[in-house]
């Protein structure tokens, strides 16, 4: 196929163009750079079928040639304030790039022809009453929020999805994605994982919010976009969890990579949570993914942070 990619140079449209390109297809990237890092784009642009188109996606899209699927994944995601890639400091090209640039990627789908998947995220269930989080569940979003223009963004990019879908009958997918990690994250994203590795490396102690009994499912990239590229080639035109549903506590977790890392330094701890909608538990629900995809991660926490050291610690001259 050829396929257009959003987002491309993002943390996780990197991983999904190089998985595709493996696989035998034609890759057109697209980023505006807002948040994506050209660094990533590197290792794919001496593939003879990667081409590379500059531009933001809320601004209208016109790519020549047959396009066959066109993939969504350009917008800020990082909840951190403290990041300047952080969707808080981003609050209108975070809006824009979920709703006008979903409308111009399913108008690009429909010229084409071409089948569409949307990536969509668990925070569109916001700080869940339903544990764990089933697809069939409507979601506990604060609608003006500070996380607010990240989780409606995505919220009314699924509902326009499935407009597309049910009255111009376009090919459609969605993906909801859970917490991902390993190489290619930005360090100065400002998310958990970042944070935790570069403390651990440096020799300094972790830092956590509150109690730490707030809790994520940890997903290693490879993992996560194995399982895009399944509903990719499905029928399945229904929303799809796509998350590692063993749930640990950022406690637990701050633990584990001072272990892997042997950092000496501990943890500390500060007041509870910069962003009052913060998500207090999250787990997927994998029930669809595994009936529907045949789907379901392999790589434990473990071996997923063993794979993703060896990344900071050349990105932060420590190799």
């Amino acid at each position: 196929m050829r396929i257009l990619i959003t987002g491309a140079a993002g943390f996780l449209g990197s991983h999904l163009s190089a998985k595709l390109l493996d696989e035998g297809h034609q890759v057109i990237g697209m980023d505006n750079f807002v948040t994506g890092n050209p660094e990533n784009l590197a290792r794919l642009t001496s593939n003879p079928n990667f081409s590379f188109i500059r531009h933001d996606v809320s601004n209208f899209i016109f790519v020549p040639g047959k396009i066959d699927a066109v993939m969504h994944f350009a917008s800020p995601a990082s909840p951190n304030p403290a990041s300047p890639y952080g969707y808080t400091n981003l609050p209108i090209q975070t809006m824009k790039a979920g709703a006008l640039g979903t409308h111009n990627t399913l108008g690009v789908a429909r010229s084409h022809k071409a089948r569409f998947l949307l990536a969509s995220t668990s925070e569109i269930y916001g700080d869940p009453l339903e544990h764990p989080q089933r697809e069939t569940y409507w979601g506990h979003v604060d609608p003006i929020g500070v996380r607010s223009v990240y989780d409606e963004a995505k919220r009314f990019a699924e509902a326009l999805t499935m407009a597309y879908h049910r009255y111009h009958g376009i090919d459609t997918r969605i993906v909801r994605i859970f917490n991902t990690y390993g190489p290619h994250m930005r360090l100065d994203d400002g998310r958990v994982v970042p944070n935790f590795m570069q403390q651990a490396l440096r020799k300094e102690p972790l830092t956590i919010y509150g109690d730490g009994q707030q809790t994520r499912s940890f997903c290693f990239v490879s993992d996560l976009v194995d399982g895009i590229v399944r509903l990719l080639y499905s029928d399945e035109h229904d929303p799809v969890n796509i998350g590692n549903p063993a749930e640990t506590t950022i406690l637990r977790f701050a633990e584990t990579i001072n272990r892997l890392t042997n950092n000496p330094s501990g943890i500390i701890a500060q007041p509870a949570s910069r962003l009052g909608d913060d998500p207090q538990r999250r787990q997927p629900d994998i029930t669809r993914a595994r009936e529907i995809l045949k789907w379901e991660p392999k790589v434990s926490l473990d071996e997923g942070i063993l794979n993703t050291i060896p990344y900071f610690k050349e990105k932060m001259g420590l190799a």
